[in-house]
């Protein structure tokens, strides 16, 4: 028995180091590849410059920097309200049974390619902005134009493709909230929406916290579907029906015909990118910590 332990101990072991050595070496790929365009561009024009025109050498990632994170921003405003009250209704409202049937729906979406909700997007969602959407806000700004390929499209998408993420782990938190918070609230006089508001949900929000980080990271690092649907323009946008680029859909999109240069350039992009999300997975870490010290 204890040679068994052993082996597995060191199969265990093994494909630990494996993982971490599989992050290092793509780190130091990417790191190798892309510094020297960083280096001799200068990284603050790099990343402040407002041009990308990789075929004039010119290679200012801001504005795909700027897609990004309205995309991204546009996503949360959508999928964080809608996820955790979903959860709230799946752990609180609604029967267990029930609530088992909506929640392995819900999960099924993290199951579903991102292709397809991009072809979704392109088919349904581009179309419904410039027919619907766009109509609505010539009410207020008569010369605002879309294609229908635009931030609010990626937005939405995004947001459909983080739910799952968003919903299962808030869901989780809430339901591991010991049922003593509950009862001492509702003994004390609370109703049900107070004691979900300020008392179930305070709780839980570490948990929170960190799905919402978590499917900010998702959002972030979408490509096929935002590349699809946002219209591939490296502008600044103005309002939510411009088109942007992302850093990762220019990145699919370039690389394949890309010059030695230019391959750099989006190796550095890559860079950037995998900065981001190590900070979003330092920060959720850090506040999932701090939050649970305030707890005890």
């Amino acid at each position: 028995m204890k040679t068994y332990e052993k082996v597995i101990e060191k199969m265990i072991l093994l494909c630990a180091v494996a993982a971490t050595l599989s992050v290092a070496l793509i780190t130091v790929f990417i790191f190798q590849s892309g510094l020297p365009v960083m280096a001799d561009y200068g990284v603050f024009d790099f990343i402040a410059g407002t041009t990308w025109k990789p075929t004039n050498g010119q290679y200012g990632i801001f504005p795909l920097i700027a897609g990004t994170l309205s995309v991204t921003l546009g996503a949360l405003a959508i999928g964080i309200p809608t996820g955790i009250a979903c959860a709230v209704f799946l752990a609180e409202i609604l029967p267990p049974k029930p609530a088992r049937l909506f929640k392995s729906a819900i999960e099924l979406l993290a199951g579903i390619p991102s292709v397809v909700y991009g072809f979704f997007g392109l088919v349904v969602l581009v179309p419904a902005i410039r027919n619907y959407i766009l109509p609505v806000f010539q009410i207020f700004d008569p010369d605002i134009t879309t294609t229908g390929f635009s931030i609010l499209a990626g937005a939405v998408i995004l947001a459909i493709m983080i739910l799952p993420t968003i919903v299962s782990m808030s869901e989780n938190a809430i339901a591991a909230v010991p049922a003593e918070y509950k009862e001492a609230s509702l003994a004390l006089g609370a109703n049900k929406r107070e004691t979900i508001t300020k008392v179930l949900i305070p709780a839980a929000k570490s948990g929170i916290i960190s799905s919402v980080i978590l499917g900010m990271g998702r959002a972030i690092g979408e490509t096929m579907a935002v590349l699809l649907i946002t219209g591939n323009m490296a502008v600044i946008p103005g309002s939510v029906l411009d088109s942007v680029a992302t850093l990762t859909g220019t990145i699919a999109m370039e690389m394949s015909y890309a010059s030695p240069t230019h391959q750099q350039a989006l190796f550095a992009v890559g860079i950037v990118l995998f900065v981001i999300i190590m900070l979003l997975n330092l920060t959720a870490q850090l506040t999932v910590k701090r939050l649970g010290g305030e707890g005890k």
